[in-house]
């Protein structure tokens, strides 16, 4: 038997992710593979899976802990060899290591006088602050006055590391909604709605919560413009169908309209090149992509997710039918990887499947512009002598003003629809 460390692999994001659920406990048989505990990140949950069979012999995260690649999160013996692995104690948290002094020895003096290793002082209330010489001088780096901070986590009440952070991440928080983060816009004033009737309340998830501070970003430092177009798709419906008939009841082979919009807005890519650029973070320099990542917005039970096709270009219709798809399952069971979301060149959210005539979606920052689509509907067209019925679908087009003008946002969203109304342009 060996003693095995099971440790987070790279998610794909260099900043620490948040462990959400923990799935094992300390005696349980896992199998290779088998879910030992739920991250989340910014944008996506990740189930992180056993990277080998055996018995869980410690566990060294919980709920609520911060942890980046490399960091061992359970040890495991598995029965990958017969020889016996010598027991190994399992090790002592600093905080809680018990120091036994030497006996003293009258013929030996120190050279040197040891500080105290835990120092006292007056907090503002008048009790005893009990820290480290090494919390204290973290705290000094920092900035921090630790006499503020009135009760720490440790063994009796004594502050360490985790309770400096969290005081000046308390701090943060509370000057960030009293300054509403520099923006200048008055905050909305605090309601007490139990005062009206009964009510419930419920936190939000992180991917809400983070997605919502990001939409809000976006809205405030981007100047947005949305355009509305139709597109006739009378002869790519036909054609679609007939396609999907002919597969009969192979499902993985049956396409989407949407494989179809995504190819149309490849071509207009190509030909409107500062639809797949973003701004420097200075301003004054355009970066144009020579690649083609186009970002699908996914609804998920825990909220809204953009995996992103990587060299979308380079992809037949039935390759990007299968990438969809495979994405698509991957958000909905919350095992997409931050990498799996990062890359996009322009993002399309199609509410088609839903319902709506049109809407006005937000810019994916730093992309430059962001297709919206919603549902189809039979409408009389007049082709100069009489009307003829035709499917025709809404497309909302929402661009960042300072890169793109309202000129080019029309060429751009009508080249889409011409595509699509006759899809063997698409093979020129």
């Amino acid at each position: 038997m060996s003693l095995i460390e099971l440790k987070i692999p790279d998610v794909g994001t260099d900043t620490e992710v948040e462990v959400i659920e923990v799935l094992i406990q300390i005696g349980d048989v896992v199998e290779l593979e088998q879910t030992l505990l739920v991250l989340e990140t910014d944008k996506a949950s990740i189930e992180l899976p056993a990277t080998a069979a055996g018995k869980i012999e410690n566990i060294k995260v919980k709920v609520g802990d911060k942890v980046s690649e490399g960091v061992i999160v359970a040890t495991l013996l598995s029965q990958t060899n017969t020889e016996p692995t010598p027991d190994i104690p399992a090790a002592v948290e600093p905080e809680e290591q018990i120091e036994i002094p030497a006996e003293p020895n009258p013929e030996v003096k120190p050279a040197v006088e040891i500080a105290p290793e835990i120092i006292l002082e007056p907090s503002n209330s008048g009790s005893v602050v009990h820290a480290s010489p090494g919390v204290r001088y973290f705290a000094r780096e920092l900035g921090v006055n630790i006499a503020q901070i009135t009760l720490g986590s440790g063994r009796k009440g004594r502050i360490i590391k985790d309770d400096v952070k969290a005081f000046i991440k308390s701090e943060l928080t509370k000057k960030s909604s009293e300054t509403n983060s520099g923006t200048g816009i008055p905050a909305i004033p605090a309601v007490d709605f139990s005062k009206f009737g009964e009510i419930k309340s419920e936190p939000l998830n992180k991917i809400k919560r983070l997605t919502g501070k990001n939409l809000t970003c976006n809205w405030l430092n981007m100047p947005m413009v949305t355009q509305h177009e139709e597109a006739d798709i009378t002869e790519m419906e036909v054609f679609r169908k007939s396609y999907n008939a002919e597969q009969g009841a192979n499902k993985e082979l049956k396409i989407t309209p949407l494989v179809f919009i995504i190819k149309a807005l490849l071509a207009a890519m190509k030909d409107y090149p500062q639809f797949n650029s973003s701004l420097a973070a200075d301003g004054n320099n355009l970066i144009y992509k020579q690649y083609f990542n186009i970002g699908i917005a996914v609804d998920t039970p825990n909220g809204l997710v953009v995996p992103v096709i990587k060299n979308a270009d380079q992809k037949s219709l039935l390759e990007l039918n299968n990438s969809m798809r495979v994405l698509s399952e991957k958000a909905r069971k919350g095992k997409l990887m931050p990498t799996d979301m990062q890359g996009g060149c322009l993002t399309i959210s199609s509410l088609g499947g839903i319902g709506g005539t049109a809407f006005t979606p937000i810019v994916n920052a730093p992309e430059v512009a962001i297709l919206g689509v919603t549902r189809a509907s039979m409408k009389p067209i007049w082709n100069g002598s009489e009307f003829i019925p035709k499917l025709m679908l809404p497309l909302d087009l929402t661009y960042d003003h300072r890169v793109i003008d309202g000129a080019d946002g029309v060429r751009f969203v009508v080249a889409i629809a011409k595509y699509l109304a006759d899809i063997r342009r698409l093979l020129l």
